[in-house]
């Protein structure tokens, strides 16, 4: 396997686990499913995160909730996001490899 296909299944991995882990439930993600079901999940987290830091800021704007939830909610968001986005980044990197080598 090429180094770069060695660098998206550990990417791919990390990613899995770290979405496991931030659902706090066990076995709320298998790795073993497979790469679509990674995505599916992966977005669904990422919507989940959107919606807990927009209900943070709405209790914030009504003065139910504090500043620092509202912070804390949009940092977990973000951090989510980015993580999604790297791994985005790890598959396109590796599709263009692929594509240009020779048949």
């Amino acid at each position: 396997m090429s180094d770069l296909g060695v660098s998206a299944a550990k990417a791919y991995l990390q990613t899995a686990q770290t979405l496991a882990k931030s659902q706090g439930e066990t076995g709320a993600f298998d790795p073993a499913q497979g790469f679509g079901d990674l995505l599916t999940h992966a977005m669904s987290t990422v919507s989940k995160a959107g919606a807990t830091a927009e209900g943070a800021i709405t209790n914030a704007a009504m003065g139910r909730s504090d500043i620092v939830d509202v912070v804390t909610a949009v940092a977990a968001a973000e951090a989510t996001l980015q993580t999604v986005v790297s791994v985005r980044d790890e598959v396109i990197r590796a599709y263009q490899d692929i594509m240009r080598m020779p048949i």
